[in-house]
């Protein structure tokens, strides 16, 4: 299992409209081979109320790289999702974890 991990930083403002985006788009990426599951997660700390967290549990790397990237759902998920961004957030990928309590 692989777990992709992004910091989305929305436009002040924009919060409410982006989680509506956001349920529109969430089927485009379920469907997707090799998806498990994904999280979104709004921070609470003071200030920070623009700033999700997004977590998407894939079967492999290449299931999100080369799959959901390189497919047509992911053009729209482009189009509902990414204007609301500044700055654009880096995706990073995970492996298995090394330590768990």
């Amino acid at each position: 299992m692989i777990l992709e991990s992004a910091l989305l930083d929305v436009l002040p403002g924009r919060e409410e409209d982006f989680l509506a985006a956001f349920t529109e788009a969430k089927p485009l990426i379920a469907i997707q081979p090799g998806f498990r599951s994904l999280q979104l997660r709004r921070c609470l700390d003071e200030g920070r109320g623009s700033r999700f967290l997004l977590q998407v549990e894939w079967e492999t790397l290449a299931d999100h790289t080369e799959g959901f990237r390189r497919s047509a759902e992911y053009e729209r998920w482009r189009t509902l999702l990414h204007p609301y961004y500044s700055p654009f957030p880096e995706v990073e990928h995970y492996g298995e974890p090394v330590l768990t309590a």
